[in-house]
């Protein structure tokens, strides 16, 4: 029942900005992480950035200076903020979580996915 929804992708000219949200919701009783991974036809999902619940953040080495995530966690929410946007990260960004359901149960979660298309 633990459900992810991305919101705010879109199209964007090279330089611009945009700002991806998630929230989590279901029965969640705490979450350990939460990052953004994106995936461009034809290649690997990789890891864009991450957060983990006492905050610590890492970031891929393309994207650092760049890109911000940050996190509310009384919303179960999860940003990434995207400045100076390129056209090579034009890709679909998916939201994933490790959420703790039960005190013997933690599972990984994905959302739907949202595509960022960024012009030249």
């Amino acid at each position: 029942q633990v459900q992810l929804v991305e919101s705010g992708g879109g199209l964007v000219q090279a330089g611009g900005s945009l700002r991806l949200s998630c929230a989590a919701s279901g029965a969640i009783v705490s979450i350990n992480f939460m990052a953004w991974y994106r995936q461009a036809p034809g290649k690997q999902r990789e890891l864009v950035a991450r957060v983990t619940n006492i905050g610590n953040t890492n970031y891929a080495d393309s994207v650092k200076g760049r890109f911000a995530i940050s996190r509310d966690n009384a919303k179960n929410t999860v940003f990434l903020q995207m400045n100076s946007l390129k056209p090579e990260d034009t890709a679909v960004y998916y939201c994933n979580a490790g959420i703790r359901t039960s005190w013997y149960a933690s599972s990984d979660y994905w959302g739907q996915g949202t595509q960022v298309t960024v012009s030249s």
